[in-house]
């Protein structure tokens, strides 16, 4: 296996959008209010253009198995950047490339000034969930930010 993490490119765009929605349908967390019918989805490389910002994408043997980002989302307090667009392909679980993807976007949110990470999940996604505990993230009683993503009912934050 030949894993490379890089920062996204605009070729990305398509596969990443199919592989999140083929999470979010895995998961039957396929409904409004989520990152499923967020436009934003299909359009990844040029959201990150946005100053402040970062997204990397894990590659085995050439192909696009998950992506994973920070994000200056409107309305978080100073100093604090969201962890977005986290999405692994079944076959890539398990094998610590999700790890290996979440603390390149840890580093990045450190090199880019940020202070604390915030991120919103699901309880369906109690892998993930256990991942970021792991990581250092803590629940929080409330969402921050304005991300539009109102069906997220799991709310996290981390200390950089």
């Amino acid at each position: 296996m030949s894993l490379t993490i890089r920062p996204i490119q605009p070729s990305d765009n398509e596969p990443l959008a199919i592989l999140i929605r083929q999470v979010f349908r895995e998961f039957k967390i396929d409904k409004p209010g989520t990152v499923y019918t967020d436009p934003t989805t299909d359009a990844l490389y040029e959201l990150f253009q946005q100053p402040a910002s970062a997204y990397f994408v894990a590659e085995v043997d050439g192909e696009i198995v998950g992506g994973c980002g920070v994000y200056p989302t409107e309305g978080l307090p100073k100093g604090c950047a969201e962890l977005v667009k986290f999405y692994l392909a079944a076959e890539a679980r398990g094998k610590g490339i999700g790890n290996q993807l979440m603390q390149q976007s840890i580093a990045a949110a450190r090199e880019l000034g940020y202070k604390q990470l915030y991120l919103e999940s699901f309880p369906e996604l109690a892998r993930a969930v256990s991942m970021y505990e792991k990581a250092g993230f803590r629940r929080i009683s409330h969402a921050l930010g304005n991300s539009g993503h109102y069906a997220c009912n799991i709310w996290m934050l981390k200390d950089l």
